[in-house]
């Protein structure tokens, strides 16, 4: 555990039209802006789901970063109610949750509100729909649900002011409604690529990466648990078949990725 991370994070400059971007594991991500912005998504910061499915192997590989109580965000998302992306666990343990907006699709707000989170601070996003903080633009997308037990999930494209485009495509099955997220014309996608449980392979999510033309690609969703995972290089030489112009960037658990947007061009470094 890095007790410091959270205070790195708050410490750390993002220039104009920049995007930084961190991650926690599997679609657990916090995004900083320029004017300091921070706005967390799926964030799974407990070993849940262990107890929760004990005939899988869902015992999470990936050490937990900042604890619940220490994460200070501006703006709090899950793409859908599933325990490792709206974790109660987590969401319990968060510090100063009088100051943080709670997003989410339609069976995420009950599940806020047991865990204490006031009704008028939870905002219900479906397809198309946007909330708008500070710089910050968050918008809801196409997504389809994997199995019966969440009927309600989404995506996300993130923009801060004017800065690169983050579409997260969250847990969803294959469809070509997908597609529509290129009207948005995002500079970097997150995608899951673990279709053994119904979410997108790694063949199309580069499919999709192919559609939407993102410039960079970066997987994810595919490290947390021994019975969930996948080696994220079959999404990349999946990619350089299906999408050769997009650029493949594997993020680093708790190591900070940058994205600038230049001239109309994202570039990109890791710092």
């Amino acid at each position: 555990m890095n007790s410091s991370l959270m205070s790195s994070i708050k410490s750390f400059a993002v220039s104009r039209n920049t995007i930084a971007i961190w991650w926690f594991g599997q679609n657990g991500y916090i995004f900083k802006s320029p004017e300091g912005t921070l706005v967390s998504v799926d964030l799974y910061l407990s070993d849940s789901c262990a107890s929760r499915y004990p005939n899988i192997n869902l015992r999470r590989r990936v050490p937990i970063l900042i604890p619940p109580e220490e994460v200070e965000v501006d703006v709090y998302a899950c793409i859908h109610s599933h325990l490792d992306h709206l974790d109660p666990s987590t969401v319990a343990g968060l510090r100063s949750k009088d100051a943080i907006a709670f997003i989410g699709s339609g069976e995420c707000g009950p599940l806020y509100q047991d865990c204490g989170i006031e009704a008028g601070r939870i905002h219900t996003l479906w397809p198309r729909a946007t909330f708008e903080s500070r710089d910050l633009r968050l918008t809801a997308t196409f997504a389809l649900p994997t199995d019966e037990t969440d009927l309600n999930h989404v995506g996300f494209m993130l923009q801060f002011g004017t800065g690169p485009k983050v579409y997260i495509t969250g847990d969803t099955d294959h469809h070509p409604l997908l597609y529509s997220a290129a009207s948005q014309e995002p500079d970097l996608m997150i995608t899951c690529i673990n279709g053994g449980f119904n979410n997108l392979s790694h063949w199309e999510a580069a499919d999709l990466a192919a559609k939407i033309k993102p410039r960079v690609a970066i997987p994810c969703h595919y490290d947390m648990f021994p019975d969930n995972s996948i080696d994220p290089h079959q999404f990349r030489a999946a990619l350089s078949q299906l999408s050769p112009e997009t650029n493949y960037q594997q993020l680093i658990h708790g190591t900070p990725f940058v994205c600038e947007l230049s001239g109309g061009r994202a570039t990109y470094q890791k710092s």
